[in-house]
C-alpha cells in the first residue's frame, strides 16, 4: 500500500495501488501477520472459558475475522465505508467485554484503534486511541475500584507506536511521490531542451545549406563562375558535417554554442543569401553569462531573416545585456510564437531576461533580447 503524498493529519489517507499486484501482496502479508496474533487471542479465550462459553468464543472469532477483513478491504473503501468498518469493530470488541463482564477485556479494542489509525485521518485515529484508553481506565475504575495501569500503558504505547509508524509510512510515500514527480519533470525538461536545441541546430544549418546550394546551382546554370559555385558547395558540405557534430552533441547534452562563432556564421549566412549585413565584429562587450542565450537568439533571428522576411538588409546590435536584430523585410500583420521564438523566450527567462518580437511600423521585423 502506498499513501498519497501530503501528510495532513486532517485528511483521509488515500491508499492507492501504484502496483496493484504488489499492493495486494502487502495487504495480504499484513493480514497474515495480524491473523497470527488474533489466533492466539481466540485460543486463549477457548482455553480460559472452554465449551461453557460458546457465545464468547463466537464473539472473539467474529472480532478477529472482522479485523482481518477490515485490514484487507478497508483501504478500498471511502470515508463512509471505513467509518462503518471501524464502528463495527468497536461494537464487537465492546460486546466481548460485556459478555465477560471484565472491563480489562476492553483492551481488545487495541485492534480497532490500530485499524482506525490506518484508515481514518491520523488526527482522528490518534484521538480514537486516547478516548479508548480513557474508556478502559474509567471502566476498570468503576468495576474494580482502581485503574489498571498496565492495560492503560499498553493501549497508550500501542496508539503512539501505530501513529508513528503510519505517519512514517505516509512520509516515505510522500517522498517517493515527490521523487517520481521530479523525475517526470526532468524527463519533460530534457525533451523540451532537446526539441529547442534540434530546432536551433537544424533550422539554421539547413537554411544556410539551402541558400548556399541554391546559389551554387544558379551560378552553375549561368556558367559565370564555376570556382565560386564549388566554394559554395564546399561550404554547404562543411556546414552539413558541422550540423551532424552539433546534433550528436545536442543529444549527448554537451552542446554549448559560442556567440563569437554564431556571429561569424551570421556574417557568412547573410552574405550567401545576398542580404546586406550590419553586424558587430566582436562580442567582447556582452556579459559572459549572457553569451550562450544570446548565441541562440542571434542564430534564430538571422535564420528567420533569411528564411521568412524577404529582407535586403539586416542590422544586429549588441550591448552588455541586450541584443537587437532588425530587418527591412515585408511587413507582417502579427507575430506568431512558433517553436523557435517559444524556445528563445524560455532560454531568456532562464537567465532572468525577456524576449520581444515585433513588426516595425513601416516594414521589417525586430527581435530584442535583454536581461
Amino acid at each position: 500500500m502506498s499513501a498519497e503524498p501530503g501528510v495532513d493529519l486532517r485528511e483521509w489517507p488515500v491508499w492507492r495501488p501504484v502496483d496493484p499486484a504488489a499492493t495486494r501482496r502487502v495487504r495480504l502479508r499484513s493480514v497474515i501477520a495480524s491473523a497470527v496474533f488474533l489466533a492466539f487471542l481466540v485460543r486463549n479465550v477457548i482455553e480460559e472459558w472452554g465449551g461453557s462459553a460458546a457465545a464468547l468464543v463466537a464473539v472473539a472469532s467474529a472480532y478477529a475475522a472482522s479485523y482481518l477483513l477490515t485490514l484487507y478491504f478497508g483501504p478500498l473503501y471511502g470515508p463512509a465505508g471505513r467509518t462503518l468498518l471501524i464502528g463495527w469493530l468497536y461494537v464487537i470488541g465492546a460486546a466481548f467485554a460485556l459478555v465477560t463482564g471484565d472491563p480489562s477485556d476492553l483492551t481488545m479494542l487495541a485492534y480497532a484503534v490500530a485499524a482506525g489509525i490506518i484508515l481514518l485521518p491520523l488526527r482522528w485515529g490518534a484521538a480514537l486511541g486516547l478516548l479508548t484508553t480513557a474508556a478502559v481506565m474509567a471502566g476498570t475504575r468503576a468495576v474494580d475500584g482502581a485503574v489498571d495501569w498496565s492495560d492503560t500503558f499498553v493501549l497508550l504505547m500501542m496508539t503512539a507506536g501505530v501513529v508513528a509508524v503510519t505517519q512514517l509510512i505516509r512520509t516515505v510515500n510522500q517522498l517517493r511521490a515527490a521523487h517520481d514527480r521530479i523525475r517526470a519533470l526532468a524527463v519533460a525538461d530534457e525533451r523540451s531542451r532537446l526539441a529547442r536545441d534540434l530546432h536551433d541546430v537544424l533550422g539554421h544549418s539547413l537554411t544556410t545549406i539551402t541558400v548556399k546550394t541554391g546559389l551554387a546551382r544558379r551560378i552553375l546554370e549561368s556558367g559565370a563562375d564555376p570556382g565560386r559555385a564549388l566554394t559554395e558547395l564546399g561550404d554547404a558540405e562543411r556546414l552539413s558535417r558541422q550540423a551532424l557534430t552539433e546534433i550528436r552533441a545536442t543529444v549527448s547534452g554537451y552542446r554549448r554554442p559560442s556567440l563569437a562563432a554564431e556571429l561569424a556564421g551570421a556574417h557568412e549566412a547573410l552574405r550567401a543569401a545576398d542580404i546586406a549585413g550590419d553586424l558587430p565584429q566582436a562580442v567582447d562587450d556582452v556579459a559572459e553569462e549572457l553569451r550562450e542565450p544570446f548565441a541562440y537568439v542571434l542564430r534564430e533571428g538571422v535564420t528567420n531573416v533569411i528564411r521568412h522576411s524577404g529582407a535586403t538588409r539586416c542590422v544586429v546590435r549588441m550591448g552588455p545585456r541586450c541584443l537587437e536584430i532588425r530587418d527591412d523585410g515585408r511587413p507582417t500583420d502579427g507575430v506568431e510564437a512558433g517553436s523557435g521564438l517559444t524556445g528563445l523566450t524560455e532560454r531568456m527567462a532562464a537567465v532572468g531576461g525577456r524576449l520581444t518580437a515585433e513588426s516595425l511600423p513601416a516594414k521589417g521585423f525586430r527581435l530584442y533580447a535583454e536581461a
